[in-house]
């Protein structure tokens, strides 16, 4: 696996001419977004392609992109296109004024009248970036499906990931397989890198290592980390805790703020953390093999639980009487009469089953996908709710 050291979609076009003038701050954010907003709908715009039209550098344009993208003002598209498209707040920060502190052309003004004397003032230092704002449309996620933003502190549980990642605080989002963990973080970071983490997970698949080339030779190859370290997206561990605590420790420095890494295999190369660069984790505590280890848990400094929101559930679509059941097996499942309860991939599952097929399969198909050990009570519950004649898919006699 190869990777480059540039930020998202910028691309490896040079510094355009006009790239030397300095812009106010935030101009050339504000002329990024403008340029979104001229595009067709839902069509994408590279760094590269923005900078050619902007006549600006590609390098410069590209972390503009990333900061809109940050801030929720654009939509990052993710691979292959590495583009980005306006969405519903990109207008707002296409108009933002952005005030200069020129009041007269150099080329017009009067060279035989000497400048007034200027007092000199305190620099204020760098004004810091506003917080995301707000965001509790619908998000369109990589694949194409749509995210619905659930409450959480006040909020919407996509701004709060958004803003933690604004203020650099690493966050766990844990809960049971299929509430919703990575759907969350793929609405949340468009830019998202994904690392799925398993016991067989080795330091080379974070951090990369020596594969062969086509001369007969070895080359190292950057993995995840450095990608998502080097253009400054966001970092998603699924399942980290499955994967051993020494192979993990490598992330350990990026968290804790060092802000870079040390690839020993590679001549003891260091990867700086580019700004956007965020780590976030999911843990499922259920899953057998899954440790959070007291070093690990104090570096995500924000810890989110995910749950399945049956409610939602009932307002897209899934069958009322699929909703039903699982919250009845949920409220078994608290009360430690069973270990499983149907979550949120499961019930979108019963409903394109019932789409496809009907909902009496659908019905059946939930008692399938419970563990053997939970099957009883799960057909039991089901069958009260459905009629005793529900039972999983069985292949029959011949035609």
């Amino acid at each position: 696996m190869t990777t480059n050291a540039t930020t998202p979609a910028t691309g490896t076009a040079p510094a355009a001419p006009g790239a030397a003038h300095r812009l106010p701050n935030g101009e050339l954010r504000r002329m990024v977004a403008e340029l979104l907003t001229q595009q067709p709908a839902n069509a994408g715009l590279t760094a590269g392609a923005a900078a050619r039209l902007l006549n600006r550098s590609s390098g410069a344009v590209g972390n503009a992109l990333e900061t809109l993208a940050t801030r929720g003002e654009a939509d990052y598209m993710g691979h292959p296109s590495r583009a980005y498209r306006a969405n519903a707040n990109t207008p707002a920060a296409a108009a933002t004024a952005v005030i200069s502190t020129r009041t007269t052309d150099p080329a017009t003004s009067d060279s035989a009248t000497p400048p007034a004397p200027v007092t000199p003032k305190r620099c204020p230092g760098p004004k810091k970036a506003a917080a995301p704002a707000l965001v509790t449309a619908p998000v369109r996620r990589p694949n194409g499906q749509l995210y619905h933003p659930r409450k959480l502190a006040g909020s919407s549980d996509v701004t709060v990931l958004r803003r933690l990642r604004h203020n650099k605080i690493p966050s766990l989002l844990y809960g049971p397989p299929g509430t919703g963990k990575t759907s969350l973080v793929e609405a949340a970071f468009g830019d998202a890198v994904t690392l799925p983490g398993d016991s067989d997970t080795t330091v080379d698949d974070i951090v990369g290592g020596y594969v062969p080339t086509s001369g007969g030779t070895y080359e190292f190859a950057h993995g995840p980390l450095v990608t998502a370290m080097r253009e400054g997206r966001a970092f998603f561990i699924d399942d980290f805790t499955l994967i051993p605590a020494p192979v993990l420790a490598v992330v350990y420095p990026v968290m804790d703020g060092r802000g870079h890494i040390t690839i020993k295999a590679n001549n003891w190369e260091r990867v700086d953390a580019a700004p956007g660069f965020y780590v976030v984790g999911g843990h499922n505590p259920g899953v057998h093999g899954a440790v959070l280890s007291p070093a690990l848990a104090s570096r995500f400094r924000v810890k989110i639980e995910v749950t399945t929101d049956y409610d939602l559930a009932a307002r897209i679509g899934v069958d009322p009487k699929v909703v039903r059941v699982a919250k009845n097996l949920a409220g078994r499942q608290k009360k430690g009469e069973i270990g499983w309860a149907p979550q949120m991939r499961e019930l979108l599952a019963a409903k394109d089953t019932a789409t496809a097929l009907d909902p009496m399969t659908a019905a059946g198909n939930l008692i399938a996908a419970a563990p053997e050990e939970d099957q009883d009570i799960v057909a039991d519950v089901v069958r009260n709710v459905f009629g005793a004649h529900v039972a999983p898919l069985t292949v029959g006699e011949q035609f």
